[in-house]
C-alpha cells in the first residue's frame, strides 16, 4: 500500500534528501560483502580493494574479481562484433524494430543540440571557444535482474553524435541478446563482459585488454557509485547516480489509473526507487491509492514494487498547486511528471528537474525508451545543478586567444597592474617587457 501524507509529515520523512555518503548499507548488502571479502569489510573498503588490485594487476585482477563476484571464470572477456551481429539475428523482428526506432529518435534528438565552436573579432584579434570530442569514453550498461539495452542506446548514441571515436562498453558477464543487439545497431565493434566496480576500474586504469578511458558514463548499483566516487579526479565521470525517482504533480483532471501506473513503473526499478505523488485533491489521492493496490498484484515485480513504495513512495496532499510546485522545486526530482490542466504553466514555476514530462500523454516510461532525450538523468536532488546526459558530456571546451598587437598593447598595463596587486612579479614582468617593447 502507498501511504498518504500531509505536507508537514512528508517534509519530515518522504521529502528529506540525504547525501549518498550518509545512506546506510542494507543488512543484505553487508552480509554479501562480508561473505565475499571477509568479516568486517564494508562495501567502500571492498571497492577500494578492487580498484587497487586492477590498477596493479590489470586483466589478471579483472578475472579474479569476475570469478569471485560474478562466478565468471572465462579467460577471454571480449565479445566480438560477430557475436553482436549473431545476437541481432537471433532477436525477434519486433525487437529489432523497437531498437531501431528508439535509436533513430535518440540520435535525432541529440543531433538538434547546438554545439559549435566560435570566434569573434569584436574584442581585438580573435577570441573564442573550440569544442573537441573526448577521445575515448567508457560506457557501463547494467545487467542484473533487469538488463537494460535502453541504457546502452541512451549513453552510446549521444557520445557518437558528439564525435567520440572510441567507445568502450562494459556490461556484466553473459549479457542478454538484447544488450548485444543494441551494441550492434549502434555500430560498436566489441563489448567487454565485466561487471561492477571491476568494470569501472578496468576502464579508468586501462588493462592489457581495455585501453584507458578519458571519461566513464552509465548508471549502476551501489558498487558502481562507490567506484566512481573513489576514482573522482583520475577519470571524467557523468555523476554519482543514486536510486531512480519520479515525482508526479496531478490535479483533479488527471486519470488516477494512469497516475498509479506511472508510480508503479518507477517503483519496479529497485527497492530504493522513489515514486511520489503531489496532489491538491484528497479524493483523487485515495483513488490513486486504490488503483496502485489493484494494479500492483498483477505485475511480475510486485515484491520489489511493494518494498519500494513502503521505503520511498508516498502521496502528499498539498494546499495548492503553487505549494506543490515549491515542494517539487526543493526536491529536484530526476523525473517530474505534470498531470495537470496547464502543464506548461506549471513547468514555468519550477526550475529544478532532470526532465519535465508535460501532460499524461508524455509519460515517463516513454522517456525511458523512445521519446528521444537520454534517460540518464541527475538523481538525489542533483538536478539543482546537474543535467541529463547530453552532448556536452562528451566534448571539451578550449578557450582560444589570438589577440592583435594593438589590443595586446592596450591590455598589458592592466595585466601588469593586476599582477603587481597579487605580488606575482613574474606575471607582471611578462606584461611589462611587452609594454617596453611596444614603446
Amino acid at each position: 500500500m502507498i501511504e498518504i501524507y500531509s505536507v508537514e509529515e512528508a517534509q519530515r520523512s518522504l521529502l528529506v534528501r540525504k547525501p549518498i555518503y550518509q545512506d546506510k548499507y542494507s543488512p543484505l548488502t553487508i552480509e554479501r560483502t562480508e561473505t565475499l571479502f571477509g568479516k568486517g569489510v564494508r562495501p567502500d573498503q571492498a571497492v577500494a580493494q578492487i580498484l587497487k588490485s586492477i590498477d596493479e594487476d590489470g586483466d589478471k585482477a579483472v578475472r579474479k574479481w569476475s570469478a569471485l563476484i560474478d562466478k565468471f571464470d572465462q579467460a577471454d572477456f571480449v565479445i566480438p562484433k560477430k557475436e553482436l551481429e549473431a545476437a541481432w539475428d537471433r532477436i525477434p523482428s519486433r525487437l529489432q524494430e523497437v531498437l531501431g526506432k528508439s535509436s533513430e529518435r535518440i540520435r535525432s534528438f541529440h543531433n538538434n543540440q547546438p554545439i559549435t565552436s566560435w570566434l569573434t573579432k569584436e574584442m581585438g584579434g580573435e577570441i573564442g571557444q573550440r569544442f573537441t570530442p573526448i577521445e575515448r569514453v567508457g560506457v557501463y550498461v547494467p545487467g542484473g535482474t533487469a538488463p537494460l539495452p535502453s541504457s546502452l542506446l541512451m549513453s552510446v548514441i549521444p557520445a557518437q553524435v558528439a564525435g567520440v571515436k572510441d567507445i568502450l562498453v562494459c556490461t556484466p558477464p553473459n549479457p542478454k541478446d538484447s544488450i548485444l543487439a543494441a551494441a550492434f545497431i549502434c555500430g560498436i565493434d566489441e563489448i567487454y563482459q565485466i561487471g561492477g566496480a571491476q568494470a569501472i576500474a578496468a576502464m579508468a586504469f586501462g588493462t592489457e585488454t581495455l585501453p584507458r578511458a578519458d571519461k566513464i558514463v552509465g548508471a549502476g548499483n551501489l558498487f558502481i557509485t562507490l567506484a566512481k566516487q573513489q576514482l573522482y579526479g583520475l577519470v571524467g565521470l557523468d555523476g554519482l547516480a543514486g536510486p531512480t525517482e519520479t515525482m508526479v504533480i496531478a490535479d483533479e483532471t488527471a486519470n488516477p489509473a494512469w497516475v498509479a501506473a506511472d508510480l508503479l513503473a518507477q517503483a519496479e526499478h529497485d527497492v530504493q526507487a522513489s515514486a511520489i505523488l503531489l496532489t491538491t485533491d484528497a479524493d483523487f489521492a485515495k483513488a490513486v491509492q486504490k488503483e496502485v493496490a489493484a494494479q500492483m498484484d498483477k505485475l511480475s515485480r510486485a515484491e520489489i514494487i511493494k518494498a519500494s513504495l513502503e521505503n520511498k513512495g508516498g502521496i502528499v496532499i498539498t494546499t495548492s498547486i503553487e505549494e506543490a510546485a515549491r515542494l517539487a522545486n526543493e526536491y529536484a526530482a530526476e523525473h517530474l511528471c505534470l498531470a495537470v490542466r496547464d502543464p506548461q504553466g506549471l513547468m514555468d514555476q519550477i526550475n529544478n528537474a532532470g526532465g519535465f514530462f508535460l501532460g499524461e500523454h508524455s509519460f515517463e516510461a516513454l522517456g525511458d525508451y523512445v521519446a528521444g532525450p537520454s534517460h540518464v538523468m541527475p538523481t538525489s536532488g542533483t538536478a539543482r545543478f546537474a543535467s541529463p546526459l547530453n552532448l556536452l558530456d562528451f566534448v571539451k571546451i578550449s578557450s582560444v586567444v589570438a589577440l592583435d598587437p594593438q589590443t595586446a598593447a592596450e591590455l598589458s598595463p592592466i595585466a601588469a597592474d593586476f599582477a603587481d596587486t597579487e605580488k606575482l612579479t613574474a606575471h607582471a614582468n611578462a606584461s611589462k617587457i611587452r609594454i617596453k617593447n611596444a614603446e
